[in-house]
């Protein structure tokens, strides 16, 4: 529906001129960012800024910031009520993180203290309900967005490894027609070793373009950049609902993720790689209905996918507190 975009100029346009608008992941503000600067005819860094880890690039006269989470948590230390900003929007709130979920506990502090304060929490999957009754029955405003059919295919593998499972599924998927085809693998590992699998089996010509939180931002912009010929993007998690990559015909999901957990019995915090849930599924299936109608591979039965939770089980039950207290 195009609320990542829309939502901060309709800000805009009604007169707050301190917004912050926060992405769970540094490469997704980021691109934001540059988005709303292209579409509000602006440079980069002034009018519209971002602020990352490492990386500030907004002044005193800056109207809408773009932040990771983080960003928006850390400055709680030195401005606790929240004074540089007018507007709040937090963006991909189904994730559920930790620093989502204590920006979601601290704002409902806040807001009592802070009646000039506006705050828009957008998802595109969550449970509505529960959290307009966290914030004491905030209004819920429902926006469909337009998409295409998709078709669901399920291709469960046994015999053979991910990587082959995978090449058999852009063999498929090539046969069908012309389009970019986005895999969804566990992590940087897996595309690698999928890559360089795939080199050697597509055709002459088809770019392979990987995409991970990792990368740096030049490599990243690959993936947005116009191209005629036939692309492959491999991407982690980080391309389910923080970017949309322009273009995507198809989609092959492998159906893991590496989900961070905290073991108590070891005192470490692990990256185990877990099915996704149901919810996570179809975000990946409806990133190929956004230009025309779809296919989606899942690399996994039916059955499978219907025992999965329908929901991601919340960072905060799943994790060590300390790095946020």
């Amino acid at each position: 529906s195009g609320k990542t975009t829309q939502l901060p100029k309709m800000c805009l346009e009604a007169g707050r001129r301190r917004i912050a608008h926060t992405q769970p992941r540094r490469i997704a503000a980021r691109a934001v960012a540059e988005r709303l600067a292209v579409e509000l005819s602006t440079p980069l860094g002034g009018f519209v800024g971002y602020r990352v880890r490492f990386t500030d690039e907004t002044t005193p006269d800056t109207a809408l910031t773009v932040m990771t989470d983080g960003i928006l948590l850390a400055s709680i230390r030195r401005d606790r009520l929240l004074r540089a900003y007018d507007t709040i929007i937090i963006d991909e709130a189904h994730e559920r993180s930790l620093n989502i979920d204590f920006l979601l506990g601290y704002l409902a502090w806040l807001l009592p203290r802070r009646p000039d304060l506006r705050v828009i929490i957008t998802s595109a999957t969550l449970d509505t309900a529960r959290l307009s009754e966290h914030f004491g029955g905030a209004p819920v405003v429902e926006v469909s967005g337009r998409s295409y059919p998709v078709e669901i295919r399920y291709r469960p593998y046994e015999d053979i490894d991910e990587v082959d499972a995978v090449r058999a599924a852009v063999s498929e998927l090539m046969a069908e027609g012309s389009g970019d085809i986005l895999v969804f693998l566990s992590g940087e590992r897996e595309i690698r070793d999928t890559a360089d699998a795939l080199i050697a089996a597509v055709p002459r010509g088809t770019e392979i373009v990987p995409l991970f939180g990792r990368l740096s931002s030049a490599e990243q912009h690959r993936v947005f950049a116009p191209h005629d010929a036939r692309r492959i993007v491999l991407a982690t998690n980080v391309a389910e609902t923080s970017l949309t990559v322009p273009g995507i015909h198809y989609v092959i999901d492998a159906g893991s993720a590496r989900i961070s957990r905290y073991s108590t019995r070891l005192k470490i915090q692990r990256l185990p790689i877990e099915p996704v849930s149901r919810a996570s599924a179809a975000q990946r299936a409806g990133r190929c209905g956004r230009v025309a109608d779809g296919i989606c591979i899942r690399l996994y039965a039916e059955s499978d996918f219907v025992a999965r939770p329908e929901y991601t089980e919340p960072e905060i039950l799943r994790t060590n507190l300390a790095s946020v207290i």
